[in-house]
């Protein structure tokens, strides 16, 4: 019935930031970018190798959404990488910090989290 996750959807509270934070810091191409004049808002088609991933969306003030490890609703997303400590230092460089590398107790995998510039969860999970 299901063949595949399509994409994930963000509304993020400053545009300029979130795209630059998507494309320029984790290298996401642009498919699309449409402003809506009915709604004030920006969407923001984002693809991964090609393969669309991300719809950003921004919205004139909207709420503020929980977004610590355990709050209810959806809680990250997740990019596979090769080498966690290559992606971790290049992020550094850019100065974004992650937390500490932990490591799945199921798959024995390494991962950390950074937050985007609302303070999501993004996942960078080693291959």
């Amino acid at each position: 019935m299901l063949n595949r996750i399509h994409h994930t959807a963000i509304i993020c509270s400053d545009y300029r930031k979130s795209k630059s934070f998507y494309t320029e810091v984790l290298g996401l191409d642009v498919i699309n970018e449409t402003y809506r004049e009915e709604t004030k808002s920006y969407k923001l088609d984002l693809s991964l190798n090609g393969v669309f991933v991300i719809e950003l969306f921004s919205f004139p003030e909207p709420p503020p959404r929980p977004s610590y490890p355990e709050a209810t609703g959806l809680r990250h997303i997740a990019f596979e990488v090769d080498d966690i400590h290559a992606v971790i230092g290049y992020l550094n460089n850019k100065n974004i910090v992650s937390e500490p590398i932990r490591v799945d107790k199921i798959t024995n995998k390494r991962f950390t989290f950074i937050s985007d510039p609302d303070n999501l969860p993004v996942e960078i999970y080693e291959k």
